[in-house]
């Protein structure tokens, strides 16, 4: 009896594991199929009995894996966000914000590459990342989540910093500053007929690049004086500084401003 509980232990372990594949294989042919019809045909065009069809099971089996047409959209967009946080939460902690942040984002683009890869083609995470960005009703969507993400961002730098980000500004500040760039940058690889990794890693650091100059410099010259109303243009550290000594915020005693670069 024993003997036979102990085979039957590893057969068992052998069918589950042979379930829990076959699941996947069926979650990743949805998953692929359906931001394939979503990018050449359309998303509102698209219905969920198509997509079913298309990997050859019932309506009942696509909405065991996704509650809808939107959850699969946003799939692999997901898992890239969460990539993205936790990259932020790995940055050493001598790194101030906005530098975590770029470093973040540029350096996670090689492994999420990879777990991009491991669902669906980079290239077509691209056109669904295109699709989404011209899609009224997917945008709205995309334009939430992306306040939901920087209030999560904006949660971490605080913590990072030792900041309460309900009672400090900055966090927020500095994460809004880096989130309306990173739109910039979506839409403008999204005008390129480049859709590839390469491209809009190339963008991210040439948007990036420009984020502390366009805070921080002059932009009329240095032999210009300032608009009339305005007291200069000093407070932000000059690009390419990397420390974290500046005067300290009004009410925050023991704190130093962060030099936010890019």
């Amino acid at each position: 009896m024993a003997d036979q509980r102990d085979a039957a232990g590893p057969i068992g372990s052998r069918v589950c594991g042979l379930r829990e594949r076959k699941k996947r294989r069926t979650r990743d042919s949805l998953l692929r199929v359906a931001l394939e019809l979503f990018t050449s045909q359309g998303y509102e065009r698209t219905t969920v009995d198509e997509i079913a069809d298309a990997v050859e099971v019932s309506q009942r089996t696509f909405f065991r894996y996704f509650a809808s047409k939107e959850e699969v959209a946003f799939t692999v967009v997901s898992m890239v966000e969460a990539r993205f946080l936790e990259a932020i939460r790995a940055r050493p902690a001598d790194e101030n914000p906005l530098t975590a942040l770029r470093n973040a984002v540029t350096g996670a683009w090689d492994s999420l590459g990879e777990a991009i890869e491991a669902v669906v083609p980079i290239e077509l995470h691209m056109r669904t990342y295109q699709m989404i960005e011209s899609t009224p009703a997917l945008l709205a969507v995309h334009l939430r989540r992306s306040t939901e993400l920087e209030d999560a961002i904006a949660t971490v730098i605080a913590e990072r910093e030792g900041l309460d980000v309900n009672e400090d500004l900055r966090p927020r500040i500095i994460v809004a500053a880096f989130g309306g760039v990173m739109r910039l940058t979506g839409r403008m690889w999204g005008q390129r007929e480049d859709a590839s990794l390469e491209a809009i890693r190339e963008m991210t650091a040439r948007c990036l690049d420009h984020l502390g100059p366009a805070l921080a410099g002059n932009w009329r010259g240095p032999e210009q004086p300032p608009a009339p109303g305005t007291s200069g243009r000093t407070g932000v550290a000059a690009p390419g500084a990397s420390g974290r000594s500046g005067a300290a915020a009004p009410g925050t005693p023991g704190r130093t401003t962060a030099a936010y670069t890019a």
